[in-house]
């Protein structure tokens, strides 16, 4: 039986690179976020998603504006929770069929940033969860995507704290150093290869 291993961290605590080496190592990593991409692309889901607002969020290309999205559902927790509880059953249904084709692995480990908040570790063996200093996550996500400092800490609101986190997770990596870090990820991979 493949074990699923959950990877979490909040916002610019570097998950997405951690699960990029992970990856190198022959792992397979499911990217919940990069799925829910995918599927908000897709035609029926975008009209679904529209309906979900009062205000157009249709772009000029027939695809969702996500930053006018974003902009909306992070002021407004009913309109997140409207909107998870669309596009998380299909991202759930997607990974199922993703497991199927890599249930010959002893583990795979799907990634997702907000795990805890959606229940998500129920259906995990084990967590990872990657985490930084305050200061450093939020220098992370100005130097990645431009976003101010206010914008960042109420993306952080709307995510469980890293020490809610660190409770319910088995291995925590603290991610300041890169080195010290992949030292960190490939003693956990010899740890689970093993178990």
């Amino acid at each position: 039986m493949t074990k699923i291993i959950g990877l979490t961290g909040g916002i610019g605590s570097g998950k997405s690179t951690v699960a990029k080496y992970i990856a190198a190592q022959g792992v397979p990593v499911y990217i919940a976020d990069d799925e829910a991409r995918n599927i908000m692309d897709e035609e029926e889901v975008i009209a679904e998603v529209q309906l979900l607002f009062e205000e157009d969020v249709i772009d000029e290309n027939k695809k969702l504006d996500r930053k006018k999205i974003a902009s909306i559902v992070f002021q407004n927790p009913e309109k997140l929770k409207s909107l998870n509880e669309l596009i998380h059953p299909k991202v759930k249904a997607h990974f199922k069929d993703w497991l199927k084709k890599n249930n010959h692995h002893p583990f795979i480990v799907k990634e997702v940033a907000i795990l805890f908040e959606t229940g998500g570790d129920k259906d995990c063996d084990k967590v990872i969860l990657v985490t930084a200093p305050l200061d450093v996550k939020i220098s992370r996500v100005i130097s990645r995507d431009g976003s101010n400092r206010e914008e960042i800490i109420k993306r952080m609101e709307n995510q469980l704290s890293d020490e809610k986190k660190a409770k319910k997770s088995d291995f925590i990596v603290t991610n300041i150093e890169l080195n010290d870090t992949f030292v960190k990820i490939n003693e956990i991979l010899k740890i689970l290869k093993i178990s």
